[in-house]
């Protein structure tokens, strides 16, 4: 029986990624993959017409997002939402302000990039061409590829270390413990994404990792691009020590030349079904305690 497999992390256009979310489940479907959850930056438009698209090829999709967020000297660490209500007035909110910054945030970085332009006598990029490009929100990612497009740099490296790196512009970021309590307002499980990222000193994920449980952590991103074989096993057992669950997923944007494959990522993950039933169960246990409380409130 051949074996069912998932991507957990995948991106699009309406974040930095480079597929709409129609054109992703295609690629899914095509992958043979079972399930996927879609999760745009900061960002829950995409959702439901993925799940429209999953519905009609036969592959399921899970609400997701990322959150960009910092806790004490870790900043920009990722945390990863599942199984919330994308509908939720107060999630919808929030998400709404932060994409409003990121606007005005690539809108700086585009002039800055052009003040740098300007200066090297080239001519400015245009502002209307990124978002072309993007088909959606613009991400640096975007930015480089106009670079790219104009011949001004020859890959997406030289045009971050050259132009977006010089030119960037402080994200904002939510401090971990609101991001957890978002996500678990609106029905969600939060889960820590790609660790190695965050720090590949073991002793001091661990430290985070026992952290951030008291603030709400349910699980663990074991499965990524960051990890080797030995990386993920080690971050299995961290997760099951503290009682977590794990997850995985390619963190998939589609940019033109990456070897980040959906569904694989760039190391051949395989991803199992279990995953998800993880997330499922999960799920029923943080409903069945909130019914708990509720039930105790009534009675009090």
């Amino acid at each position: 029986m051949k074996k069912q497999l998932v991507d957990l992390h995948i991106h699009s256009t309406c974040s930095d990624g480079f597929y709409s979310p129609q054109e992703l489940l295609a690629m899914a479907a095509d992958k043979g993959l079972t399930a996927v959850a879609l999760a745009d930056h900061d960002n829950v438009d995409g959702i439901s017409a993925a799940q429209q698209a999953g519905k009609a090829l036969g592959v399921e999709v899970l609400s997701a997002v990322e959150l960009s967020t910092l806790w004490y000297d870790y900043y920009d660490m990722h945390l990863l939402g599942y199984g919330f209500n994308q509908q939720d007035p107060y999630l919808i909110r929030q998400l709404s302000e932060f994409q409003e910054y990121r606007s005005g945030r690539n809108r700086q970085i585009i002039a800055r990039v052009n003040e740098k332009l300007a200066g090297e006598n080239r001519q400015p990029i245009d502002a209307d061409t990124v978002r072309k490009l993007a088909g959606g929100t613009i991400g640096r990612p975007h930015i480089a590829q106009a670079l790219r497009e104009a011949g001004y740099v020859t890959n997406n490296e030289e045009a971050f270390v050259r132009y977006l790196i010089p030119c960037n512009v402080a994200k904002r970021y939510f401090p971990m413990d609101e991001a957890i309590g978002l996500i678990h307002r609106s029905g969600g499980i939060a889960v820590l994404a790609h660790p190695p990222y965050i720090t590949r000193d073991r002793q001091k994920l661990e430290k985070l990792v026992a952290e951030l449980i008291p603030l709400g952590l349910d699980g663990i991103e074991a499965y990524n691009n960051g990890s080797n074989l030995e990386d993920t096993d080690w971050l299995i057992k961290l997760a099951r020590k503290h009682q977590l669950i794990i997850t995985g997923g390619s963190d998939f944007h589609g940019d033109p030349g990456s070897n980040i494959e959906i569904g694989s990522g760039f190391r051949e993950m395989r991803i199992p079904y279990a995953c998800v039933e993880e997330i499922r169960q999960a799920l029923k246990s943080r409903n069945k305690v909130k019914e708990t409380r509720f039930q105790d409130n009534q009675k009090s």
